[in-house]
């Protein structure tokens, strides 16, 4: 009987590292049937030289095919060989290299490029490799990150996504736990590869500057190189380069990780966490900051909807849009797709979290446009999402966990509503983002609708443990709160730019949210206060941490009286002495927290 082999989903939780790393390595001078070329051997040898001496690549898991090595069997042999689960892991990361001639044919729906092996013919299709073979077969193989480097012109790229906007910033060990497939070649359809003339003798110009990026052109103690940083750097010195023809082509066919070469910041950053464990440590990265091209994105959610809040025209079609984005992610979101009888496991609790970010992407996007740029009269569109996703995924009996988890996908769009808010000093939206009605089936505070933040943190506080079952929280403080911290950010971050701002935004928000909660939990706070802990709080009693941001919040606050802004939009009830109750009441409470 043939064995089965299924390849993992994208819904699989990955490590925030890299295990094994693999690299299929192609050159070709010598070709049978059509013209040589000067140096793709040079260039594949010199990649993979570079890939074992300065990022870590085994040598065994090299695989080098120069010249009569490189037919199209063995080419495609080597590449499925990849798919051996028993070889290449979830946590492995891949890195195609092929220098070689590129053809592109022209159909009825479009470009269809192809990679010419050794034998390869250009007037027999079926001695060639299509590009989109190897994307397809891309999907059979385990690891995490996989980088196609294409010293080819070739057209049919069909890209997902080209770039991370210049100068946007993303958590790197966040970027490991992401799945990605990228691709950078030499050049498109109709343009022809410099195979000579290079800053690097014996090397062609694109490789000539690959190689000077992965020298360390790019990238930094503090800053390592990136997938996406290195394509980036060779798109512009290629398409800078007075000896160049040609312009490099790029972005990702699948997902929205990076594909990380240098592995070293890990293990720095894992040396500093050894002193607190119970913190998260992580860094950023900045994305080049120079401009490339960016396509029109007309079609996007955010785009679409930035254009229907700009125009009171469009009154009708935006209350239509949105229906339609609820409707969609209420399907996904639907009791069928989780159910609530299924064991728990840590595996189950990630992979469900997952699919949850996964299925309310573009309601994300959603929340955060009204929030941040809708008018007053939106107010009520975003009140809408909340309560109609609040109706939705919510069984009455299963497994503790399973039915609070139903309430996190609630706490993501509170988060991005929220820290969207903030970063626009909308208070009205903010209000929105914390008290919203919202339909419960458990009544809390004697009511079937009670405020967001009341029916929210009220579910998922019971299972906030077992957000320990994620890699790399078993030890934190505040695991949820991390959770989320990095979850966020990369929406954020394309929409609104925050860039480093989005640390005390995050840590603003959770203290609304804290101070919210308890505020409308119990009338004498004195008596008993409680509100979720987030960042915030191991940041004001952390045994390393000197960053008094709750103390630094609230003495801001109190500084301004009656004439703080939330005051105005009904937050502690229009009161700041109702505030000050609060917020010295929940003081008191964090004072009480040792974390050491």
């Amino acid at each position: 009987m043939p064995t089965q082999r299924v390849a993992l989903p994208h819904s699989t939780i990955y490590l925030p590292k890299y295990e094994k790393s693999h690299a299929l390595i192609v050159g070709i001078n010598a070709y049978a049937n059509t013209g040589p070329l000067l140096h793709a051997t040079n260039d594949a040898t010199a990649v993979a030289e570079i890939l074992q001496r300065r990022f870590n690549f085994a040598p065994e898991n090299v695989k080098v095919l120069l010249d009569l090595d490189a037919t199209r069997e063995r080419i495609l042999q080597a590449f499925l060989a990849l798919s051996d689960f028993s070889k290449v892991g979830p946590n492995d990361r891949v890195m195609i290299f092929f220098a070689g001639h590129g053809h592109t044919v022209t159909g009825r729906r479009g470009e269809t490029g192809f990679l010419v092996p050794v034998d390869g013919k250009a007037d027999d299709l079926a001695t060639l490799i299509r590009w989109d073979e190897l994307t397809r077969n891309a999907d059979l193989i385990n690891a995490k990150h996989m980088l196609f480097l294409m010293d080819a012109c070739y057209g049919g790229l069909a890209l997902t996504r080209t770039i991370i906007p210049p100068g946007s910033m993303r958590f790197l060990k966040d970027m490991l736990q992401r799945y990605s497939r990228q691709v950078l070649t030499a050049g498109k359809a109709d343009e022809v590869v410099s195979d000579a003339g290079g800053t690097r003798p014996g090397h062609s110009i694109f490789t000539s500057h690959l190689l000077d990026g992965l020298e360390g052109a790019i990238g930094s103690a503090d800053a390592p190189i990136t997938g996406h940083g290195l394509m980036a750097y060779v798109y512009k010195k290629v398409g800078g380069d007075p000896h160049s023809h040609q312009t490099p082509h790029f972005g990702f066919f699948d997902g929205d990780g990076d594909f990380i070469f240098d592995t070293s910041i890990l293990e720095k950053i894992e040396s500093q966490a050894s002193s607190e464990p119970q913190a998260d440590r992580d860094v950023f990265i900045k994305g080049p900051s120079f401009e490339v091209p960016v396509p029109t994105r007309s079609d996007t959610v955010a785009d679409v909807l930035k254009s229907l809040v700009a125009n009171p025209n469009d009154r009708i079609k935006l209350n239509d849009f949105i229906n339609e984005q609820l409707r969609r992610a209420g399907e996904k979101l639907s009791q069928e797709k989780f159910p609530a009888n299924d064991a728990v496991t840590d595996e189950k609790f990630a992979s469900r979290l997952q699919q949850y970010e996964e299925a309310i992407q573009d309601l994300v996007t959603v929340v955060m446009v009204l929030a941040h740029w809708g008018e007053p009269e939106h107010v009520r569109l975003l009140e809408r999402v909340f309560a109609r996703i609040s109706e939705v995924g919510k069984a009455n009996s299963g497994i503790v966990v399973w039915l609070r988890l139903a309430w996190y996908p609630l706490l993501v769009l509170m988060y991005a509503a929220g820290i969207s808010a903030l970063a626009a000093r909308r208070y009205d939206t903010l209000k929105v983002a914390l008290f919203a009605p919202v339909y419960s089936e458990m009544k809390l505070s004697g009511r079937s609708d009670p405020p967001l933040v009341l029916a929210v943190v009220a579910n998922l506080t019971e299972i906030a443990e077992d957000f320990k079952r994620l890699p790399d929280m078993e030890r934190r403080y505040v695991p949820r709160s991390e959770h989320i911290y990095k979850k966020v950010q990369p929406f954020l971050e394309d929409e609104l730019f925050l860039g480093r701002s989005y640390d005390k935004l995050f840590d603003d928000f959770e203290i609304f949210l804290a101070l919210s909660f308890a505020d409308i939990r119990d009338d004498d706070v004195k008596a008993h206060v409680w509100g979720p802990p987030g960042r915030f709080a191991w940041k004001e009693r952390g045994r390393f941490s000197d960053e008094k941001v709750y103390s630094n919040f609230i003495a801001q606050v109190k500084s301004q009286g009656e004439g703080w802004a939330p005051l105005k939009e009904g937050f502690f009830r229009g009161s700041s002495k109702r505030f000050s109750e609060v917020a010295d009441a929940y003081a008191h409470l964090l004072s009480q927290i040792n974390w050491w």
